[in-house]
């Protein structure tokens, strides 16, 4: 087979005329979207990647997740090329071969080792896909190879390798215009040196990239050094470009927010969601009702822990580990509660056994109290209630723990959660109860955005949405955002009308059978031509992410020390070291390492385990 045929785009696409041995130009039809251009393999690999400035257009029918895969394939495509490369072939000036080695493996792993050893195993670099890169790299140059001098690594490789990676983010800049972005603001204090550390990061689409941190003191004016970088971070990113910032700070840096939203007006400021459900679950644990079972549970797990572990009839380790490890994050006590039901038959056993004799005569009259709840049916059916109000709410925290935009889900979660408990033939008060705390805190815990994202969602079509007053509220306050014209207010309107009533392309026989089935950004750019307006604002809308855990990993594992390196780098040196350190970890993830990050945190040697996100859109630096 002709080796230019090898190519996995030539597979999406369809030549006309035949296929001949070699490169150059033909004539070709893309099998995704059926436009027709001329053109070599280049001009192939462009559209279907979305590269520009080639003569050729993104492919519109290709949804994020397929980008990332043909990504995925042109890295292959490339390392294949650069490992059959002639040059490979040919032995370095600076390897001798002409003697045979005296190295075993066995000597090399010594050596390894006892440089780790030296240098306190630090396992966070030990585990660095880079740092394999690199070990392959020696080994392929062979005998001879000399590393760079720790002069050439603070300025000239650095420097470089900045560079490098700023020209793989002005690709990603290029679609923020079409796109919009998410600005993501992700802190943490540093109680030793009594500063709050702050990560900006850009997510969009295209991918997720890390723009800067900036130290503020707690104790000083550190307010005002925040809200200055983040001015400056907008302008830089570009205004108009910039639909919203996600705050993980709370209330650290609430002046920031009052003088960005005054300076930005048409920019929302919004909490990460995780965090807002997290606190719409405490909410409900603090209902009279509930709180009891809540305190229940804590003196029955709390009773089990003093407890000898040995008994035969309960496993106490089952208390202290969860399966669901978002939940666990997220939701603790939706965790704790669901262990001590699931043991409800072996605590039963356990409060008549010979062996609760030394429970009882520890802690007497507390025993009892926790008998009479362990044996009676009032403790159980409440603690199941309470697990069934908090089942929507830990299934929404594991959609949004997936690296990609869910804006519009999450509204649609608010309709559907409470319809699932009404369909569970839950108590009418404690509907009541819940339907009250969702209403009173939503505003307070989430952005319009997210109802407008319910509205132009394709697979939400015919929702109800125009009778629900909060999602029109939420809508109104958000095109008044986003447009200062009354006019170019009225034309969306009426182009939301046309979008309802499924008018013109909206409704053809494709448009409505890839509504669901098709990523909705790409459902727009595909079928809303005839609503440009609608369109322009759906694309942006949808294109944004509502939570920052994608970036989590990044700044958890930080081990790097912003006091000594001034010395050594200087101050822009250090910018630099931040941009390619976070920027690197970030490809990294992109490309689907499953190598773990470690650091440490109270102490602890603690691991966290990335995602796969190659088979995500948006959280990751595009090469």
């Amino acid at each position: 087979m002709p080796l230019e045929y090898d190519k996995w785009g030539w597979e999406h696409v369809t030549v006309f005329g035949g296929f001949h041995r070699g490169s150059g130009t033909k004539r070709w039809k893309c099998n995704h979207c059926n436009l027709r251009y001329n053109g070599s393999y280049s001009r192939v690999r462009a559209h279907l990647l979305g590269f520009s400035g080639l003569g050729v257009k993104s492919c519109p029918a290709i949804d994020r997740s397929q980008r990332e895969a043909f990504q995925i394939l042109e890295e292959e495509r490339l390392a294949k090329k650069k490992k059959k490369s002639p040059r490979n072939d040919k032995p370095s000036k600076h390897i001798q071969t002409s003697q045979p080695s005296l190295v075993t493996k066995e000597d090399v792993d010594d050596a390894v080792a006892r440089f780790f050893y030296a240098s306190g195993l630090n396992i966070d670099v030990v585990n660095s896909p880079y740092f394999n890169e690199m070990v392959k790299g020696i080994g392929s140059f062979g005998d001879g190879y000399e590393a760079p001098s720790t002069d050439k690594l603070y300025d000239l490789f650095l420097r470089k390798e900045r560079g490098r990676i700023e020209k793989s983010v002005s690709q990603v800049r290029e679609s923020w215009p079409h796109t919009g972005c998410t600005i993501l603001c992700v802190g943490h204090v540093d109680g030793e040196l009594s500063n709050f550390h702050i990560d900006l990061f850009v997510s969009s689409p295209r991918g997720l990239v890390f723009l800067k941190a900036v130290d503020v003191d707690i104790s000083d004016d550190g307010d005002q050094v925040f809200t200055a970088a983040l001015c400056d971070t907008i302008v830089e990113v570009g205004p108009s470009n910039v639909l919203q910032i996600i705050s993980q700070l709370g209330d650290a840096c609430k002046t920031s927010e009052s003088y960005v939203l005054s300076k930005f007006p048409n920019i929302f400021w919004s909490s990460c969601t995780s965090r807002s459900i997290l606190k719409m679950m405490k909410e409900i644990a603090e209902l009279e009702w509930a709180k009891p079972i809540i305190m229940c549970a804590k003196a029955i797990e709390e009773r089990l822990m003093a407890y000898p572990s040995t008994s035969s009839c309960l496993h106490i380790q089952n208390l202290e580990s969860s399966s669901d490890t978002t939940a666990a994050k997220f939701a603790p006590s939706y965790c704790f509660l669901q262990k001590i039901v699931e043991l409800k038959q072996g605590l039963q056993e356990l409060v008549v056994s010979e062996d609760s004799k030394i429970w009882k005569h520890n802690f007497k009259d507390e025993f009892v109290s926790i008998e009479s709840a362990i044996l009676g049916d009032d403790f159980w059916n409440k603690a199941q209630l309470l697990l069934e109000l908090y089942e929507p709410f830990v299934r929404l925290i594991d959609v949004l723990d997936v690296d990609k935009s869910v804006i519009g889900t999450v509204y649609d979660w608010r309709v559907q959660a409470l319809e699932t408990l009404k369909n569970k033939a839950i108590d009418g008060s404690v509907l009541n109860q819940l339907e009250e705390l969702i209403e009173n805190k939503w505003d307070l815990l989430f952005s319009p955005l997210h109802a407008a994202g319910y509205i132009l969602n394709p697979r939400y079509i015919g929702k109800g949405q125009a009778k629900n007053k909060s999602v029109m509220r939420d809508w109104k306050a958000t095109i008044e955002k986003l447009e200062c014209e009354s006019t170019a207010r009225r034309i969306l309107r009426e182009q939301l009308s046309s979008y309802w009533h499924l008018e013109g392309s909206l409704g053809e026989e494709d448009a409505v059978d890839c509504r669901d089935k098709m990523d909705p950004v790409a459902w727009w750019e595909n079928f809303g031509s005839e609503t440009p307006n609608l369109q322009t604002l759906a694309i942006k809308v949808l294109s944004q992410v509502s939570g920052v855990g994608l970036c989590q990993d990044i700044w958890k594992t930080s081990d790097f020390s912003y006091q000594e390196t001034p010395s050594k780098l200087g101050i822009h040196g250090v910018e630099d070291l931040m941009f390619v350190r976070n920027n690197l970890r970030l490809h990294g993830r992109r490309n689907g390492y499953l190598t773990p990050f470690y650091g440490h945190r109270n102490g602890y040697l603690i691991q966290f385990l990335p995602k796969n996100v190659a088979l995500s859109s948006s959280s990751c630096l595009r090469t």
